[in-house]
């Protein structure tokens, strides 16, 4: 696709261009109708004059030139009489009036439209200086045509001609370079509206007040496309909460009907699948109040919420044979501003997958930093290319093990609803990290990143 202000300047120079040489052709017409003798004689006398020979005291020639050749055919009853001191040529002699004076002529130098000696015709007399004397020319009955009207006329003004084309030019220029400036602000100011509006909540339109009466179309297009996508995410986000509400009562009365079941293996294996349904419904209803943003954030020590998170995990990693431990790297700055029920669910989703799905690992810490909680095993990490994809809904760590896929989405989500960022690196054979940086770590995010981490925010 093209620039719009190039192709606009580009446009308005070929117009530019076009009727500036209108305006030349005009000019000369209007000057034929006007005075169409003078135009002429003026126009013959320079193509006779180009065509001159002369060498003093023997001969004096008219050559026969492209200009000459035409000027002949173009006007069957041309004649003239050309003189340089005592030499004289002439052609048409059998057209040629008698004339009001002899040669040769020693008049003033000028052009002039004269009248025959019968006064039934008028001829043209130019004098043109050429070396010590003049060069006198007699022509009637000439006819020219239009080119060449306007190639000597162009060829007389082209000094004044350069200057006009150079002033028109450089209007021209202006005219377009500011244009343009006008079309890019204007454009300019639609894109900075259009950014200013949330992703996550496109209900946003851009303002027509200060939009130009050109773009209006393409910013009411706009609007009505983000009504239609914010109207898509609204039914979304409403069937993902009540799907998530209407299994609840389901899923209670499932599990109240496992209790019941005699043979030890199968109501293990039940309780088990019950749970991972329970988490997924759990994870929906999360997921749909935070896009909601139906969020009040309150001072959290991450602390705390840390160690319950790990007490929470204690049992599971237990049996797992996987230790946990929490370290604190900072004496002070672990409070931090947000939602303390979405930071836990936060955090269990951390560990709950470090557990799970981190092959190998032996211990999982909790880091507390100032403004962040990492979450970091010494498992079998994954590949960098399987990095981007973790934050994905429905994506797991490990496909062989157990879940809903959503717990890292959550994660994603609540970060982005508290203004965070939610960090992932890994090396494979190296263990994984994972890092919810809140607020008030963000001055010192862009020094702590590594090669290969995400960083969604």
């Amino acid at each position: 696709m093209k620039s719009i202000a190039r192709t606009f300047t580009l446009s308005l120079g070929l117009a530019a261009t076009a009727i500036f040489l209108a305006t030349i052709t005009i000019t000369v017409w209007q000057a034929q109708l006007r005075e169409y003798d003078p135009v002429v004689c003026r126009v013959a006398a320079g193509i006779l004059y180009d065509a001159a020979v002369v060498d003093p005291g023997h001969a004096l020639t008219i050559r026969s030139t492209r200009r000459v050749e035409e000027l002949k055919s173009f006007s069957p009853k041309l004649w003239y009489v050309v003189s340089y001191e005592k030499l004289i040529t002439e052609f048409g002699g059998d057209h040629r009036p008698a004339l009001p004076f002899s040669l040769p002529y020693g008049g003033p130098i000028g052009f002039s439209v004269l009248n025959t000696l019968d006064q039934n015709a008028t001829f043209c007399l130019a004098v043109i200086n050429w070396g010590p004397s003049d060069l006198v020319m007699m022509v009637g009955g000439a006819q020219v045509r239009f080119g060449q009207m306007l190639l000597s006329f162009v060829a007389r003004n082209a000094f004044p001609l350069s200057l006009g084309a150079l002033a028109f030019a450089s209007t021209v220029i202006l005219g377009a370079w500011l244009s343009g400036r006008f079309v890019a602000r204007g454009i300019e100011r639609v894109t900075r509206r259009a950014l200013a509006i949330d992703p996550s909540a496109p209900q946003g339109s851009i303002a027509l007040d200060e939009v130009p009466i050109e773009l209006k179309p393409l910013v009411e297009a706009l609007n009505r496309a983000f009504d239609e996508i914010n109207a898509y995410i609204k039914m979304q986000r409403r069937f993902l909460g009540n799907a998530a509400h209407q299994l609840r009562t389901p899923l209670t009365l499932l599990r109240a009907r496992i209790e019941d079941v005699a043979e030890p293996q199968l109501r293990s294996a039940l309780v088990r699948d019950m749970r991972r349904l329970s988490s997924l419904v759990a994870a929906m209803l999360d997921l749909a109040r935070l896009q909601n943003h139906a969020i009040e954030k309150g001072p959290i020590d991450l602390a705390d919420v840390a160690r319950d998170a790990l007490a929470d995990f204690g049992p599971s990693a237990l049996d797992a044979g996987i230790e946990l431990s929490l370290e604190q790297a900072e004496a002070e700055g672990t409070v931090v501003q947000g939602v303390e029920a979405a930071i836990r669910s936060a955090l269990a989703n951390l560990v709950g997958n470090a557990l799970i799905h981190a092959g190998g690992a032996k211990r999982v810490t909790a880091t507390l930093g100032r403004g962040s909680v990492s979450i970091s095993d010494d498992g079998a990490g994954f590949s960098p290319n399987y990095e981007h994809r973790l934050i994905e809904p429905f994506q797991t760590g490990n496909a062989a093990q157990g879940g809903a896929g959503l717990g890292l989405s959550i994660v994603h989500e609540i970060m982005a609803a508290h203004g965070g960022a939610f960090v992932i690196t890994s090396t494979p054979g190296g263990g994984t990290t994972a890092t919810l940086r809140f607020a008030e770590a963000a001055a010192e995010a862009s020094d702590e990143d590594k090669p290969g981490s995400i960083e969604t925010a």
